[in-house]
């Protein structure tokens, strides 16, 4: 990750690139029984049935194995229950959380970081059974129609599901799951006539939201809190159609000396769909002071900010204050290494949520077929630059020119990739470090001002509009 003489550790990037035992065999069982769901379990055809038995035979040797083996059996005869659904859907999350532990794994050993122990997790209260089981029966029902036999009037089954469930917190979580489910559906019925169906995609929205349904599943609860100086390495910007989150990855300084530990702190904004590009962090600056001293190149002192075993800050303004000046490259070099990575919780163990924070020095970038790849002494590892956010001053080709990236390590596509969220180029002759957050407090960039301007007139529009359907 650094040179030895500056604290750190070097990566071991071969370990990224060589194959993980298991993990073809693993994903090939999940891919079998995803193609299950296009067509559905109505009336089941022997290919069908074949995908069953392999999800049945990739979980032989767990705790799983009879009650998957039955439930395969029932879908091949057409005869499922509810019950039966669920366990193969449990089935299918076993392999991907063996997935994800496998590549986390291969990770650590390739970075060299510990890691903590399993995250514990309390059961969820006996509120909602009904609407639980509501949510359930509509879910079964989706997987007996399969993705290709879906229409408006079983995709709007659920509308009503979900305006009961989101009143109650407890079920907030499920609901707002169900309702962009459903969304996503319905803006593709009906089934029969897709061109393309997200296998993939919609048996994980499938699988997550049909254990949610279970009475007393388990979600991760905030264990304690956290006393120390925040270290921002960089920030990671999700944007939906709807919505906005700015994720903050960072290294967490206990005050009480222990080791230092990565953690996330997350701001989200609902989000109208004219606003894009730079304009997002005026929707999001109102709701965290991190996002101010991130821009600022600041620390942040925490006093008894709630914190999760998982490593996600329940952030809270009143328990945050700016610090002194922080620099993330800095804080990469010195204290990324030696930082200990969080646990997962149970239900979220899955290979899309790889995002591990590392530093990468000493590489060459180039391209190869159309696509960006940093070459690290002869083991190359493919740039996601498609991630890279345009509501900030880093782009593809300044990646393409830098001697340092601070990244997330992901997993897509079959192989370890970095999601590149800073970088340390020469621009006009002139080292710079240039940050996908970089805009997060305010910019004088002309570009990032002219989008932030045309954002400021959208909203301000938007809100007009608000009160005067408001006073009507």
């Amino acid at each position: 990750m650094v040179p030895a003489h500056q604290g750190g550790g070097l990566m071991r990037a071969d370990l990224l690139t060589d194959p993980v035992e298991g993990l073809d065999e693993a994903l090939a069982a999940v891919d079998a029984f995803d193609r299950v769901l296009v067509q559905g379990l109505l009336r089941p055809q022997p290919a069908q049935a074949e995908g069953l038995a392999a999800l049945a035979g990739a979980v032989a040797g767990t705790p799983l194995a009879d009650r998957v083996a039955e439930a395969a059996g029932k879908a091949a005869a057409g005869a499922a229950g509810e019950d039966h659904l669920t366990a193969l859907a449990a089935a299918r999350a076993a392999l991907l959380g063996a997935v994800h532990d496998a590549l986390l794994a291969r990770a650590d050993e390739a970075t060299g970081r510990t890691r903590a122990g399993e995250v514990p997790t309390t059961a969820d209260g006996g509120d909602g059974a009904n609407l639980r089981a509501a949510a359930r029966t509509w879910l079964c029902d989706l997987a007996r129609a399969g993705w290709r036999g879906i229409d408006h009037d079983l995709v709007s089954q659920a509308a009503g599901v979900v305006s009961a469930m989101l009143p109650d917190p407890a079920l907030r979580r499920l609901a707002a799951l169900l309702d962009g489910f459903a969304a996503e559906l319905a803006a593709s019925c009906p089934g029969a006539a897709l061109e393309h169906v997200p296998v993939r995609r919609w048996a994980d929205l499938w699988t997550r939201a049909l254990l949610l349904t279970r009475q007393g599943a388990a979600v991760p609860a905030a264990t304690g809190t956290a006393t120390g100086r925040l270290l921002p390495l960089g920030i990671d910007l999700h944007e939906h159609p709807t919505a906005v989150q700015a994720q903050v990855h960072a290294v967490f300084e206990p005050s009480d000396g222990t080791a230092p530990r990565l953690v996330r702190a997350s701001v989200s904004a609902p989000k109208p769909d004219t606003v894009v590009g730079a304009g997002l962090w005026q929707l999001l600056r109102p709701h965290s002071a991190l996002l101010a001293a991130f821009g600022e190149g600041r620390a942040m002192e925490l006093d008894r900010m709630p914190v999760t075993d998982g490593g996600d800050l329940l952030w809270d303004d009143a328990h945050a204050k700016a610090g002194e000046s922080a620099d993330p490259f800095a804080t990469a070099r010195v204290a990324l290494a030696g930082a200990t990575g969080p646990a997962t919780a149970p239900l979220d163990r899955h290979p899309a949520v790889v995002a591990e924070p590392v530093l990468l020095e000493g590489y060459a970038a180039h391209r190869e077929d159309d696509a960006l790849v940093f070459d690290l002494a002869g083991h190359r590892l493919a740039v996601d630059t498609d991630r890279i956010p345009v509501a900030g001053p880093l782009t593809p080709e300044a990646v393409a020119g830098s001697g340092a990236c601070i990244g997330l390590l992901r997993w897509d596509a079959g192989a370890f990739r970095v999601q590149p969220l800073a970088v340390e180029a020469t621009v006009r002759r002139k080292a710079v470090a240039l940050h996908s957050g970089a805009w997060a407090a305010g910019t004088d960039d002309k570009a990032g001002a002219k989008a932030e301007k045309a954002a400021t007139d959208a909203v301000s529009v938007l809100r007009e509009r608000a009160g005067r359907l408001l006073r009507a």
